[in-house]
């Protein structure tokens, strides 16, 4: 029985430094997710709202540059 006590990593939990670098690790990985995100869906946001307008352009004048 006194074997099995003191195996493995602390069992009261993990300490204060671990914590904060696995919140720093989460919110790196958040931006990350986040940016791409942005990256790929602005453009089609526009368009998205550019056909809700009210004149209601097609598609074709929303892409064109005149």
């Amino acid at each position: 029985m006194d074997s099995l006590k003191g195996k493995g990593k602390g069992s009261k939990g993990a300490s204060s430094s671990s914590k904060l670098d696995l919140l720093k690790e989460w919110t790196n990985w958040s931006l990350k997710k986040a940016k791409v995100a942005t990256h790929y869906g602005f453009i089609p946001l526009i368009i998205v709202v550019g056909m809700n307008s009210d004149p209601k352009p097609h598609l074709f004048q929303l892409l064109s540059p005149v």
